[in-house]
């Protein structure tokens, strides 16, 4: 009986074959792999946490993602609907209502899931302010001597620290300017919007009222304690601008703060999402929780605001949550392998 003894080629040929079974195996498990992946988001420092973590996600299904480009919203979702970019982790719902439909709606964007859940709105003052006046309602700073005390500069209104013209809360800022009659009282600063937050916190500290906008998740509501430091104002009626309206505001309890209660979604290009249904059901199936990224927000005006520290709380985050990320990653590979 002769036994045959493997020949060098029949090794040669076997590895490769391995190697071939291999590289197959590693494409199935990485369905992103040689694919660009381009994120943008706003100017908004704070969303560069949610905006990494789908970065991140997406790397471990072999998507090659680039570093984050800024632009505004309107450009960006121009971008998208062209295709020069990918995903915006943070398309708010209906805020940004105007932005989607006017750069093509759906038959340009893929947004299903939602991402993050109450995200609020509205108009603040501080408590003692509130408690020494009675304030409660924006509409009451139509009377001259309301508004005369938040008059930053004399001239007898009301100054409003208000939103970052391109966000899309500027337009509702200035549509409840004329439906409330605040025209002729207040003021609403535009500008950069954490320069005038800033200048506002610092005016609290120094004692003297303050009115301003803001939003959550965002780390204002950390440092100005809703309650505790300030109060939410009401409005008298729900009036919303654009595609926004007939949407109501008014809360199951009665009240109504002038802004809806909004989600905020993964919004890709329609293309790349029906071309790559890992990407798409990973978009789909990831949900951040609103606490985390207040949080992590807070850590960023604490003074962890760098690149790499901001990668820190990515990371960080993931590992304290790795069951639910890998139960992401999972559900995306699964879509890609039907």
């Amino acid at each position: 009986m002769t036994t045959t003894q493997p020949t060098a080629l029949h090794r040669l040929t076997g590895a490769v074959l391995l190697g071939l079974a291999v590289s197959s195996a590693h494409a199935q498990d990485l369905p992103g792999e040689g694919i660009d992946v381009q994120p943008i988001k706003s100017s908004i420092a704070e969303e560069t946490f949610q905006t990494l973590l789908v970065s991140r996600a997406l790397e471990q299904l072999g998507y090659n993602v680039k570093d984050i480009q800024e632009t505004e919203y309107a450009t960006g979702f121009t971008a998208l609907a062209n295709g020069d970019a990918t995903f915006l982790a943070v398309n708010w719902v209906p805020l940004h209502d105007d932005f989607y439909k006017n750069a093509g709606g759906d038959a340009k964007f893929y947004r299903q899931g939602t991402y993050v859940n109450n995200s609020l709105q509205g108009y603040l003052i501080d408590k003692k302010t509130a408690e020494a006046h009675n304030i409660t309602n924006i509409e009451q700073l139509k009377q001259p001597e309301i508004a005369k005390l938040f008059d930053t500069n004399g001239d007898g209104k009301a100054d409003l620290t208000g939103c970052t013209p391109g966000w899309g809360c500027e337009a509702v800022i200035e549509h409840h300017l004329d439906a409330y009659g605040l025209r002729d009282t207040v003021v609403h600063n535009q500008g950069s919007y954490s320069a005038l937050i800033a200048d506002t916190i610092t005016r609290y500290q120094q004692g003297q009222p303050i009115l301003y906008y803001t939003w959550t998740p965002y780390w204002v509501s950390g440092v100005l304690k809703p309650g505790v430091d300030v109060v939410w104002l009401q409005v008298p009626f729900t009036s919303l601008p654009g595609e926004q309206a007939g949407v109501e505001t008014k809360l199951p309890d009665g009240s109504n703060y002038g802004f809806p209660v909004n989600t905020q979604h993964i919004v890709a290009n329609r293309a790349f999402a029906e071309a790559n249904p890992a990407a798409a059901k990973l978009f789909e199936v990831m949900h951040l929780p609103i606490a985390d990224i207040n949080a992590q927000n807070l850590r960023m005006q604490q003074g962890e605001n760098s690149q790499a520290a901001i990668e820190r709380h990515v990371d960080a985050w993931i590992k304290a949550n790795q069951a639910t990320f890998d139960g992401w990653i999972e559900q995306a590979k699964a879509a890609a392998a039907q």
